[in-house]
């Protein structure tokens, strides 16, 4: 049983799964609306929404650590300059996930998650 673990293994290694999460924010952040499985947005949810947060200070110090999270310099850009002030006020809920369809080749939940 699974009593509270932590965190999705999605089928992957521990260095997949950081780098399948990266890919996934750095999408998400480009397109402000991505879809994908249903564990997978699931498990992307917190990653993204602990970003948004560090990132609604926006001093120097939150560059440093969501280029460190990232490795993207456009997005690191875009998340602290554009994504976040527009969140100042609210306390998390900064993603939407709405349940789409099942996909056709292997019966997987697909669903949207988008920037609110």
């Amino acid at each position: 049983m699974r009593h509270k673990h932590g965190y999705r293994k999605l089928s992957r290694t521990s260095t997949h799964r950081a780098a399948l999460l990266k890919n996934m924010a750095i999408a998400i952040i480009k397109s402000k609306k991505i879809e994908t499985t249903t564990p997978k947005a699931k498990e992307l949810r917190g990653y993204i929404e602990k970003l948004i947060t560090k990132a609604r200070k926006g001093d120097f110090n939150a560059h440093r650590a969501i280029f460190a999270a990232l490795q993207d310099k456009e997005s690191t850009k875009k998340l602290v300059e554009e994504i976040a002030p527009k969140y100042i006020d609210r306390n998390g809920g900064y993603t939407r996930i709405i349940k789409t369809r099942t996909r056709r080749g292997d019966a997987a939940d697909m669903a949207f998650i988008e920037l609110v």
